[in-house]
């Protein structure tokens, strides 16, 4: 079992990621980062940016927010035409249930078709149930179990056609065919779901179920029984998920399965690859980075025709967070699916004694092996953020009936988002604040218990995305600075930073909180494994924007230049996995080896890092109607200077300095006519060509200006005069 699952356990099948010495062609097209006296960091930047952007396509659901805008702005003419491309047509086509769960798109194996390849049914402890006549498609090691032959199966109206075409075939020659299963024995908890792939023909009209007995309840009846829709007539086979924890008879211990085709006639052929119990492995954070991702999409492109096709995916994606995890009602993420409470897979007793505790601990994010459940810290951070996000979105729509895009039965309202926004704030801010330590814990279980192991990422997104108040924002960054120490961490001041490029993920060592299947993680030494005192590069990103947000950009800065010179000792080894070879400590995780840090492979996110430079000093955001750019540079950066930013029709570059900034527009590569405007803070001026903006008053409190679209032109723009 590895440390940490992501993307493409294939990793041949995406844009891999090349060994740093390999980059010397870096396209003179691609930005660059411009700071006097900063030469040689920038061009570390530049470097790693470089190294990584051509990952920066769409991958699993999970990136939808941390990869979009980094693909997008970059006016880089190989990589950019087919990332917006891709862009459109992924996000476009994500797989959205009717209730609004997004799927997570990860790779294939036997958990659930929409949610995270693990845990499977019979993975760790023989607690499931489960049947494969072919494991066709599915990568060896996403399994754990074999073939078999339908002996033992037996058939009602329906004739056996052997097993063929990875399928066992089946005719139905009698109208109300029916399978059943051979015996078998399993507790329903763990099975909240049943899986069977399977395709059919001339199936018409007919209602298919699945019908089970239980040792108190020996004999099949109707009052035991589960409909599912028949697929259509395909090549593929179907991945039918039944969802049988919302049946109240879906209890105790399964002794029989059976399930009954509802043909009203003869002729229908039924091919089945599989059935087994299924664990529900669906994430708690896949609407919200849909929506994330959506809108960056939206905003760096003003693809007006995207918004009117996706806009009502995004409102039924927030409308099922706020429904299915009850968030109005409780302020916060509350996950009530089967094996989501936040308790641990893994117990000790009062002698030390640890049991392992199938189907506890699934995880529901990124860190996929902590349980994080119940009261979900990080789902609670990106809903808020989500939140406000869609928001934006409808007062955009809202102040341009022109687009044309829908509202309707499903349009939500931005003041009534931005209420909940507030209310998540203040119920999250709140409960999982821990006293005792002064920062957020990742989760309550449905005991009552805070889990607590010094999570830097998660503090440090919460004050990235506003989520933490400024006082909790001041103590999370004294304790990940290391001015602050928490008693009982395994790491300590300097030592969180043990890794150079960002903070460890965890200062406390975890050998409690995991899902039931990874039982055994005293094993591994702390740091030796990502979630556990190890790190992961890409999150580096978040640490740099927290610091810039509450000690300033002197701090941020700091912390870039150390991230820099550790890249470049990196590059002079030869690449990542040249430089931790042995000789130093760290342990690489990725393409299929479990490790302590996270920089490559299917590390995508690693392409976040030098995102500081728009993001934070350059203070740069797109909007629906062009830009907003709010420098903050350090004292001793004489100026900033970032070329190349691909935003809507234009490529711009933009030149900061203490005393203001100008933005110019080099090209234009959309319609001509196109109105870009440009938001500054408050209080700011802009000289001639620019003209003041009439929507700036309804649209937004900062001054606003209309900047021509034409080759060659600036705009200076220049705070009040002190």
């Amino acid at each position: 079992m590895r440390a940490l699952v992501i993307a493409a356990i294939l990793v041949g099948w995406l844009c891999g990621i090349r060994g740093v010495h390999a980059d010397t062609g870096i396209p003179d097209d691609f930005p660059r980062f411009l700071v006097p006296g900063h030469d040689a960091e920038m061009d570390s930047l530049r470097r790693l940016m470089w190294l990584h952007y051509p990952g920066a396509g769409p991958k699993a659901t999970l990136w939808d927010e941390w990869l979009s805008g980094a693909a997008l702005w970059p006016a880089e003419s190989h990589h950019m035409p087919l990332f917006r491309a891709q862009w459109d047509d992924v996000l476009s086509r994500r797989i959205i249930e009717p209730d609004g769960y997004v799927a997570t798109h990860q790779h294939p194996s036997i958990a659930h078709p929409l949610g995270w390849p693990f845990p499977f049914w019979n993975q760790g402890c023989s607690t499931g149930w489960g049947w494969h006549f072919s494991l066709e498609q599915v990568p060896p090691g996403w399994h754990a179990t074999e073939e078999k032959s339908q002996d033992g199966w037996a058939l009602e109206n329906a004739a056996d056609r052997g097993i063929a075409g990875h399928a066992w075939n089946i005719e139905l020659t009698e109208p109300g065919a029916r399978i059943t299963a051979p015996p078998m024995a399993f507790d329903t908890f763990q099975a909240p779901f049943m899986q069977l792939r399977w395709r059919v023909t001339d199936l018409r009209d007919a209602e298919p179920f699945l019908e089970w007995r239980t040792a108190e309840e020996p004999a099949f009846s109707p009052d035991r029984r589960m409909y599912f829709p028949a697929p259509a007539p395909s090549e593929a086979f179907a991945h039918t998920a039944v969802p049988l924890y919302t049946h109240p008879r879906w209890t105790g211990r399964i002794t029989g399965l059976r399930i009954g085709f509802d043909n009203a006639a003869p002729g229908a052929t039924v091919q089945i690859q599989a059935l087994f119990t299924q664990y529900d492995t669906r994430h708690t954070i896949n609407g919200q980075n849909y929506v994330r991702g959506c809108a960056k999409y939206f905003w760096w492109t003003r693809d007006v025709d995207f918004l009117r096709r996706n806009i009502n995916r995004m409102r039924l994606a927030t409308a099922f967070t706020m429904r299915e995890f009850d968030t109005e009602n409780e302020g916060v993420v509350v996950v009530r699916w089967v094996g989501h409470d936040g308790r641990s897979g893994i117990v000790y007793d009062e002698e030390g004694a640890k049991s392992i505790r199938p189907g506890y601990g699934i995880g529901n994010n990124y860190w996929d092996l902590m349980p994080m459940g119940h009261k979900d810290a990080l789902a609670t951070i990106y809903h808020y953020d989500a939140l406000l996000t869609m928001a934006q979105i409808e007062r955009d729509i809202l102040h341009h009936p022109e687009w044309g895009v829908p509202r309707g039965a499903l349009a939500l309202d931005p003041e009534r988002l931005e209420a909940h926004a507030a209310q998540v704030k203040r119920t999250g801010n709140r409960l999982f604040w821990n006293g005792d330590t002064k920062r957020f814990a990742c989760s309550i279980d449905a005991d009552g218990t805070m889990w607590d192991y010094g999570y830097t990422f998660l503090n440090l997104e919460a004050v990235h995305f506003g989520f933490a108040t400024p006082r909790h924002a001041g103590a999370i960054l004294d304790w990940v600075c290391g001015d602050r120490v928490v008693a009982g961490d395994t790491a300590q001041g300097a030592d969180i930073y043990a890794w150079r490029f960002g903070p460890r993920a965890t200062t406390k060592r975890n050998i409690d909180y995991y899902v039931w299947v990874w039982s055994n993680p005293e094993s591994i030494p702390f740091g030796g494994q990502v979630q556990d005192g190890g790190a992961v590069l890409g999150w580096s990103y978040h640490d740099l924007m927290a610091r810039l947000n509450v000690r300033g950009p002197d701090n941020a800065a700091e912390r870039l230049a150390a991230i820099a010179s550790w890249f470049d000792e990196v590059a002079a080894a030869g690449g990542y996995r040249a430089y931790y070879d042995g000789s130093r400590p760290g342990t690489l995780q990725g393409g299929g080896t479990a490790g302590g840090l996270g920089l490559d492979k299917e590390f995508f996110e690693s392409v976040l890092v030098p995102q500081v430079m728009v993001d934070g000093f350059l203070g740069f955001r797109p909007t629906a109607d062009g830009c907003r750019v709010a420098p903050r540079l350090p004292s001793d950066w004489p100026e900033l200077a970032i070329t190349r930013i691909r935003i809507h029709g234009l490529i711009l570059s933009i030149r900061a300095r203490h005393d203001g900034f100008d933005l110019t527009v080099d090209e234009t590569v959309g319609p001509a006519d196109a109105v870009f405007a440009a938001e500054a803070p408050p209080g700011w001026t802009a000289d001639a060509p620019a003209s003041p903006t009439a929507r700036s008053e309804r649209e937004s409190a900062l001054p606003s200006w209309v900047v021509p679209c034409r080759p060659g032109t600036t705009i200076r723009f220049q705070p009040p005069a002190r």
